[in-house]
């Protein structure tokens, strides 16, 4: 299970919504091995007075924030990020500098998912990648 949150400028993060949802899909794809039909996403596009970021960073900043049961290894999450900073490089020419993403894991007894408690669900995938 995983749920994605993106934050960025509204100007900036509108434009290209559509594209950085397939593109952050992909990623949670390929680096954390989720079934193509999971995807869970909620854009936080925010009004300049509302996102304060520092110096160095442009309009494109971005802030990913992942949310997942426990279980991937180190190099699978490694691997979700380096595809994010390619894929974002090369396919919405958002650069290394102008993203940040944070992982966050719980142990699936924390999550309420279809009325039970993740500990309690079958799942049709692995997350132990």
């Amino acid at each position: 299970m995983g749920q994605i949150k993106i934050f960025g400028l509204a100007q900036e993060l509108n434009k290209n919504k559509d594209k950085m949802s397939e593109v952050i899909h992909s990623c949670i794809v390929d680096g954390l091995k989720f079934p193509t039909d999971k995807k869970f996403q909620r854009f936080f596009p925010l009004a300049p007075d509302d996102f304060y970021y520092p110096a160095g960073r442009t309009e494109k900043y971005t802030i990913i924030e992942v949310s997942l049961f426990e279980g991937r290894s180190v190099d699978a999450k490694k691997k979700f990020v380096g595809l994010i900073y390619q894929r974002f490089r090369e396919q919405l020419e958002i650069f290394e500098n102008d993203i940040e993403i944070t992982i966050f894991e719980t142990p699936k007894f924390n999550w309420g998912i279809r009325g039970y408690s993740g500990d309690e669900l079958e799942l049709n995938y692995n997350v132990n990648v």
